[in-house]
């Protein structure tokens, strides 16, 4: 029975190649918009190279330290690391972090001396190599023991050997110069992507070797500094009682040092997915439902538009062969299977219109990556100078990609081609004849 509708879709496509022509590129400029978010949505979520643990990640980015006199807002310090976070039980690893990126950027001295150029750079632990799934061509991350004893090793990404040495491999062991300080190279990765921040950068070192680390930002409030933390969690048990071991220990912070100042860190530790949306933990007007209603909206607007218009182009073809449903029905054909057979039709063509959407989203986001990924961010940054954005296979090919496209072919169908279709059918049998004549 499908063969035969997909030779009948065939058919009319050739009698009415116009119709046809449109009804195809509408579709899928409407598919290709839509799946343009979709892949966009994709990365931000998804468990991408080299952030597989999304699902398991969570962040504590800043804390609010306020006392009668002063207040301030900033990541946390060497001393609360001690502390607070790295003691904690309900949790599998923690990790801190300072993420200087390409807004702090620092320089390397190439050996050739072809001029200084600047690279993301991170400051670790070990237990970052632990959370997020590095693939290690050569060489491992640095250890604890170079943490402690502030040894100047990095590991770098693929793309910076390349630049440096012309190659990967026999990369360890090798040194080069970072803002004039000599650094040896004990791990080279397969570069993350910086569509993937939590994990990007070029040069990742162990974050004693930077001279004050241990140094707060100010005397008034000792555990207030520039690290970040991240959490990976067995599963969302793990992730409730970290939760509430965090809330109680903010609890008994606020009892100890009461009278002097006061910790706030909101809801943190923050999941990965609320983190894409929700820019500030501080942010205390945004609403998920809010986000996920206005992200709704924008995708049937997507779709309810061109289905408007493609729905009005079905209407005409539908006047046209109102004499061949009549001769249809007069021999006995039902509405039930004659609806049906005009739904496959229809389908087959939004089938081609959604092969043509996703390939054209392909298209643009790829050429576009540079800028794609952040129209729908709350606060838009453009990519930094001389950073390739670059989206890998994993990213474009994925199944949940697929599998939208292909849902919305459906629902783009059922939105443009049942109401005209019955419309059409629900005349009576010599009206339909009559249209003949």
């Amino acid at each position: 029975m499908l063969k035969t509708y997909f030779k009948q879709a065939l058919a009319l496509f050739r009698q009415n190649r116009l119709f046809s022509t449109l009804y195809i590129a509408g579709t899928g400029l409407a598919i290709a918009m839509t799946v343009v978010m979709a892949v966009v949505y994709y990365v931000k979520l998804a468990p991408v190279y080299p952030e597989v643990n999304r699902a398991n990640t969570l962040y504590l980015t800043s804390a609010s330290f306020q006392s009668e006199r002063q207040a301030t807002q900033s990541g946390l310090s060497f001393q609360a690391l001690q502390e607070w976070m790295y003691p904690l039980k309900n949790v599998v690893e923690v990790s801190a972090v300072i993420d200087y990126g390409m807004e702090t950027p620092a320089y390397i001295q190439p050996a050739d001396l072809s001029g200084d150029f600047s690279v993301a750079l991170k400051l670790v632990d070990p237990a970052f190599f632990r959370i997020y799934s590095f693939r290690f061509l050569e060489g491992n991350p640095f250890t604890d023991s170079d943490l402690a004893s502030a040894i100047h090793t990095a590991v770098i990404s693929d793309d910076l050997a390349r630049r440096l040495f012309g190659t990967t491999k026999d990369v360890v062991g090798r040194s080069f110069s970072l803002d004039y300080v000599n650094y040896r190279v004990c791990g080279v990765v397969r570069s993350a992507s910086y569509l993937t921040p939590q994990s990007y950068a070029q040069v990742y070192l162990p974050y004693s070797v930077k001279e004050d680390y241990k140094q707060p930002f100010t005397d008034k409030f000792p555990y207030c500094g520039e690290f970040s933390v991240t959490f990976l969690v067995k599963d969302k048990a793990q992730t409730d009682a970290l939760r509430a071991e965090i809330r109680d220990l903010t609890r008994r912070i606020n009892l100890q040092h009461e009278g002097q100042w006061k910790l706030e860190l909101w809801k943190q530790p923050t999941s990965h997915w609320l983190s894409v949306f929700q820019s500030y933990p501080s942010d205390a007007s945004f609403s998920p439902w809010k986000t996920a209603g206005h992200l709704i909206v924008v995708v049937l607007v997507l779709l309810l538009v061109p289905a408007l218009n493609l729905s009005g182009l079905i209407a005409s073809r539908m006047e046209s062969r109102l004499p061949e449903m009549g001769v249809r029905k007069s021999f006995g054909a039902g509405k039930r299977v004659l609806l049906s057979q005009v739904m496959w039709e229809n389908f087959f063509l939004t089938l081609a219109g959604g092969v043509l959407g996703l390939v054209l989203a392909w298209i643009v986001v790829y050429a576009g990556r540079g800028w794609v990924f952040t129209l729908l961010d709350q606060w838009p940054e453009a990519v930094p100078q001389g950073v390739d954005a670059y989206v890998s296979g994993e990213m474009l090919f994925a199944p949940a990609v697929f599998v939208i496209a292909f849902l919305l072919c459906l629902l783009l169908n059922l939105l443009s081609a049942l109401l005209p279709a019955w419309m059409s059918l629900r005349k009576p049998i010599v009206y339909s004849l009559y249209e003949k004549r």
